[in-house]
């Protein structure tokens, strides 16, 4: 980034937060950060404290809460710009909310979305190889969620601020360093039975149940509320489980895909095959990641089906090849594979495919409300209501 670009983005985050009065000085403020988990550890976190009697506001690639009002998140950032989240703040301050829980990326930090935020918590879940051509690497994508910490850390108008690092990531030790002399809390696992598929979540409901026991919310009304959490629209979504599973997920980096397929595949057992339905952010997007996700699906899955997902400018059918490059890398049968650049109708041709016993499994767009072709045209999508009207017109 430009120097003139860099501080434009700082005095914008700094007007922004003089014209909504400082709201974050106002409220207990939690980030998370991380490569995966974010949106689902923010809404268990959001679970405790409603069932301890709090009332929060929430701002995740979800969608935007403030009290008992909750919206789709449109602006298509995670952590949206242009003032949006200092204004998001200084409504939940009129709405007498205590808390904000916000999702924090390596790309909104890049662009000074953080300052003159007042954390009172950081969560580090997890990093993972993404957004590397947006950062020009995988050091400076770490560098930009350690910066968070440094961020968070040097925070003087909050004294009693605490540092939330999964142990079981490789990079605990340097975001435990970032957080300085501050209090950290380890965490791993966590040992609740929820509702939650997947090894991985577990690692999201431990951090939800440390941030939650730190804020001193009873530990019955943890376990009660983590216990009941119904899960998160587009994470590891069942559209249905009989006669064959069908699963949408916001899967789209080669960790995050491996883990959803693996978590089907042992749901599922032996009885059936994996079908997965997937593509790859375009516009230039991890480019790298491509041919590595074709080489996954190429070991999990029993039928695959290329489609669109996001090409933006890029032209679509390029993406497709360079996903297949890594599916005939590792000699998956041409008869088990096919392109389809209509989304809609790589869906439902899945769908139409599935067997009982095998599990539909369809990634990287999960509960996102819009499909990005070129020339910034945006589509209103829904991977699981497509699937809904497939699966009411396919009869097994």
């Amino acid at each position: 980034m430009s120097r003139l670009l860099n501080i434009y983005h700082w005095l914008a985050a700094y007007f922004s937060s003089l014209a909504n009065f400082n709201p974050s000085k106002r409220l207990i403020v939690i980030g998370v950060t991380g490569t995966k988990g974010k949106s689902t550890t923010l809404e268990l976190i959001n679970a405790g404290l409603e069932a301890a009697g709090k009332k929060t506001a929430l701002v995740s690639s979800v969608r935007i809460k403030i009290g008992d009002k909750s919206e789709v998140n449109k602006t298509g950032n995670t952590m949206p710009g242009r003032g949006l989240l200092q204004k998001m703040m200084r409504r939940a301050v009129k709405e007498g909310c205590e808390y904000a829980l916000l999702e924090v990326t390596s790309q909104g930090i890049v662009q000074h979305r953080e300052e003159f935020i007042d954390f009172d918590a950081a969560v580090f879940l997890n990093l993972q190889p993404e957004h590397l051509e947006a950062h020009g690497g995988f050091e400076n994508y770490k560098q930009a969620k350690l910066s968070f910490f440094r961020y968070a850390a040097g925070c003087k108008t909050r004294k009693k601020k605490a540092f939330f690092v999964n142990k079981e990531d490789k990079y605990a030790d340097e975001f435990i360093k970032a957080a300085g002399k501050n209090k950290i809390i380890l965490f791993g696992k966590s040992g609740i039975k929820t509702n939650l598929p997947g090894e991985f979540n577990k690692i999201n409901v431990g951090a939800a149940e440390a941030v939650l026991e730190n804020f001193n919310v009873g530990k019955d009304v943890v376990l009660k509320a983590l216990e009941e959490f119904a899960g998160l629209s587009g994470r590891m979504e069942f559209v249905s489980r009989e006669p064959f599973a069908v699963v949408v997920d916001y899967a789209h980096t080669p960790d995050s895909l491996q883990a959803v397929y693996e978590t089907v595949s042992g749901i599922i057992e032996k009885r059936g095959k994996l079908v997965c339905v997937f593509g790859s952010c375009g516009g230039g997007r991890d480019k790298w990641k491509r041919p590595e996700i074709g080489k996954i699906a190429a070991r999990h899955c029993g039928y695959v089906i290329l489609t669109d997902e996001d090409p933006f400018d890029e032209d679509p059918l390029k993406i497709l090849h360079e996903i297949e490059d890594g599916l005939k890398s590792k000699a998956f049968p041409k008869e088990k594979y096919e392109k389809i650049l209509d989304r809609s109708q790589a869906i439902k041709k899945a769908i139409s495919l599935a067997k009982p016993g095998d599990g539909v499994v369809i990634t990287g767009k999960g509960s996102e409300p819009f499909l990005h072709k070129s020339k910034g045209v945006k589509i209103p999508w829904s991977d699981k209501k497509i699937a809904e009207e497939a699966l009411g017109t396919v009869e097994h």
